[in-house]
């Protein structure tokens, strides 16, 4: 929402007997002090800072000058209520994998939202509270200066003269009485005056250090783009559940049956009877085994226990081609990512070994600039298409619905290049 009350107070009859203006210019002064305020703290920031760098001090000093954005943001979306009654949420910005101070750091300094409201802070503190300031002075200071130019020429000229604007004298009470009209009448303009100032103002915060309204493109893209997250992090635990559910019920339910099974044709005679109980007990243990591989398909034990190098690894064990895999990734990522990558892994494995006619494969990769890089090569004829129902298709949507990016290299004879890029932080690091 946009400043609506100060909008809408400007274009009704009342304003000037309003507490409008007034809010008008509690905002602009306000916005002039803390501007300056915000000035001095800069400056004595940088030039400390900058001088107990020989000595490494003043590193973290610099560090935490491209912190100040944030508390002068909160302070500006506060100062808003002045002029404002609708809400000045902040940016939405990611949560920190991590209790404690480094990985809040790190997190923050990572954020658009972070760069934004520090740009928003030295804009306010070179620019803007000057303006603020310029303004109060034209549109409040100087009328109210002419509007007393009778009670000044009174108590201090001796009834005789008056200095207006310490520009011109003012000899006779006519004079004096016609200057304070005037004053009077710009009192009245510079009341719409601020209010239009303060508007813009408030505007122009708005936009670079409050979220934006829920009907703006920009809100609904990140509404989007956060229920796509939400939506991912649903379907990833659903996954999980059934997996939980499959291998502790009715898998274990199988495997007792396949026992008792086994124990009857022990202390079954032979005869119709014992055959019987051998064909039901190597079906049984056919079911166990088809479950087994369907529980592992809807997300492997491995992966939830033991992270995506152990996971590769276990589906490179388990694939038709022999592979070589080098995966190198010092703590967990986000769930969705493993889940996502790991059976990007195994669909591409169990393309190579269908299709490829390849002697060997490789899958390589690792957390590099923020993002998880995989690379999955084989030596085979070449000439994949993703557009020809290879199933890469679907892997493709699966990885661009977390931001990723998922390209093929295949020409005739080969060799076959699948690589995918999945932006993600760690979540934890392992021991």
């Amino acid at each position: 929402m946009r400043s609506r009350d100060l909008w809408q107070a400007l274009s009704a009859r009342r304003y000037l007997l309003s507490a409008w203006p007034w809010r008008a210019t509690a905002y602009l002064v306000t916005g002039a002090v803390a501007g300056a305020a915000t000035l001095v703290g800069l400056a004595v920031a940088l030039v400390v800072g900058g001088a107990l760098t020989v000595v490494l001090v003043g590193l973290p000093l610099l560090l935490l000058t491209a912190l100040a954005g944030i508390p002068l943001a909160r302070l500006e979306r506060r100062r808003l209520r002045l002029i404002d009654r609708a809400p000045a949420p902040a940016r939405p910005v990611r949560q920190p994998p991590a209790t404690g101070p480094w990985p809040w750091l790190v997190t923050r300094l990572r954020e658009r939202a972070t760069w934004r409201e520090l740009g928003h802070a030295l804009l306010f503190a070179l620019l803007l509270w000057p303006l603020d300031a310029l303004v109060v002075a034209l549109a409040l200071a100087a009328p109210l200066h002419l509007a007393a130019t009778p009670l000044v020429m009174a108590a201090f000229g001796g009834g005789e003269e008056a200095k207006v604007l310490k520009q011109w004298t003012v000899t006779t009470w006519p004079a004096a009485s016609g200057v304070a009209v005037l004053g009077l009448l710009l009192l009245a303009l510079g009341g719409y005056a601020l209010g239009l100032a303060a508007g813009v103002r408030a505007e122009l915060t708005r936009v670079l250090v409050a979220a934006p309204h829920e009907g703006d493109p920009e809100a609904r893209v990140v509404e989007l783009t956060r229920s796509r997250a939400r939506l991912v992090d649903a379907f990833e635990a659903e996954r999980r559940r059934i997996e939980r559910d499959l291998h502790d019920g009715a898998q274990q339910r199988l495997v007792a049956l396949t026992m008792a099974l086994g124990l009857a044709r022990l202390d079954a005679p032979p005869g119709p009877l014992a055959d019987q109980l051998a064909k039901a007990h190597g079906e049984a243990g056919r079911a166990l085994e088809e479950l087994r591989e369907l529980i592992h398909g809807i997300h492997p034990k491995v992966l939830a226990d033991y992270g995506l190098p152990a996971a590769v690894a276990d589906a490179a064990d388990r694939s038709a081609v022999p592979v070589d895999v080098a995966l190198e990734l010092p703590g967990r990522l986000p769930r969705a990512v493993e889940a996502a990558a790991y059976f990007v892994v195994c669909e591409a494995l169990a393309n190579v070994g269908r299709h490829s006619g390849a002697d060997r494969a490789e899958v390589t990769g690792g957390h590099r600039d923020g993002r998880l890089m995989l690379r999955i090569r084989d030596d085979g004829r070449g000439g994949a298409d993703v557009a020809a129902g290879s199933g890469l298709t679907g892997l493709a949507d699966r990885v661009s619905v977390l931001d990723g990016r998922l390209s093929l290299s295949s020409p005739p004879g080969g060799p076959t290049l699948l690589s995918v890029e999945i932006p993600c932080e760690w979540t934890e690091r392992f021991a």
